[in-house]
């Protein structure tokens, strides 16, 4: 319980309220986070018939989905490293660096706090208003589920499970996309882009965030592997009947380049059939990324592969790091213009 003690200790420091998300008495089906009861509740799922009335989320400029069909095609990856890229970028509409965030809303397996190096960190304090402060890593803001499992003795939170039906995760995803405040320390600017994470798929958690908040566009991440492609169009039909605009299509693990010879080796299948899909739905192809072993590394130390620049791992990955950086920077040029007209 020390851990708990600095959090309460430096959240009183900050004119915050700290609680423990995982010690609350009571979850209801209403508040499954167990949050203090604010005056301005989150906006409910419409009733069958009733109009869709989306809202913007608190404190932030544009919303940027990062989605795939099927599991396990990086897609947590790419959108933690997107996040990153768009970070990086200075737009001359701006005049400055960008503000961007990560929200995590796979709530049965989230993966940001891992690939942020943030697996162990205490749970987010409240601020007097009873709204979460993301955590913050290597500079961005995050939250995550992750983040409000309770630890074992050992500190961990690796054997912690989310058993919940549908309405649970549909209200814990309600609270985590509108019960967030992304201003700096809760009452400085807010974000120009949060880049959402979603679990795989087309069900409650995307249905949720389709009907309920603005969505200024949506990235469909696969890989070359028939199994993947065949949910790729699921995904982007999904996203179009609730009016999400598809920024466009990501293949990853494209193929690989080995340190001895510069020649693409399309090792999971040839990348025509993703291009041929993405064009007979008329979604652009925003790039393909290649197979390299440093962003799996880190991936697994919790530091984005956008970040690292040691020689050695470069050294280790040769042209297919190279080209996997230059890939990934033009993306968020290419994203943040599709975001800026929208």
């Amino acid at each position: 319980m020390l851990a708990a003690k600095f959090v309460q200790q430096g959240a009183c420091r900050l004119g915050l309220r700290a609680r423990l998300f995982s010690s609350a008495r009571r979850i209801q089906h209403e508040n499954p986070l167990g949050l203090p009861r604010r005056p301005d509740q989150a906006p409910q799922i419409p009733r069958r018939g009733s109009p869709i009335r989306k809202r913007p989320i608190p404190h932030v400029n544009k919303v940027l989905a990062v989605a795939s069909g099927k599991g396990g095609v990086g897609k947590s990856t790419v959108a933690v490293n997107l996040a990153f890229s768009l970070a990086m970028l200075k737009p001359e509409s701006l005049g400055r660096r960008m503000r961007v965030g990560i929200l995590d809303l796979d709530i049965f397996g989230p993966s940001v706090p891992m690939l942020m190096g943030l697996q162990h960190t205490d749970e987010p304090p409240l601020t007097s208003a009873g709204a979460i402060l993301p955590i913050i890593n290597h500079g961005l803001p995050t939250m995550s589920m992750g983040y409000l499992l309770p630890k074992s003795e050992s500190g961990s939170r690796e054997d912690a499970a989310v058993v919940w039906r549908g309405l649970m995760v549909q209200k814990a995803v309600q609270q985590l996309l509108f019960d967030v405040d992304w201003r700096d320390a809760g009452h400085g600017a807010g974000l120009d882009v949060l880049v959402v994470d979603l679990p795989p798929g087309t069900g409650d958690v995307q249905l949720t965030l389709g009907q309920l908040v603005v969505v200024n566009g949506a990235v469909i991440v696969s890989t070359p592997q028939d199994v993947a492609l065949a949910d790729v169009r699921r995904g982007i039909s999904m996203f179009r009947k609730v009016s999400v605009p598809i920024t466009g299509t990501v293949l990853n693990q494209s193929y690989f380049v080995c340190p001895s010879c510069v020649t693409p080796h399309y090792i999971f299948g040839s990348p025509t059939a993703f291009r041929t899909i993405a064009t007979s739905l008329n979604v652009p192809v925003l790039g393909e990324l290649p197979l390299v072993k440093g962003v799996s590394i880190g991936g697994d130390d919790g530091v984005p592969y956008i970040l690292t620049a040691s020689k050695e791992q470069a050294n280790e990955d040769n042209a297919g790091g190279a080209v996997w950086r230059n890939v990934m920077q033009e993306m968020a040029k290419n994203v943040w213009q599709a975001l800026e007209g929208k």
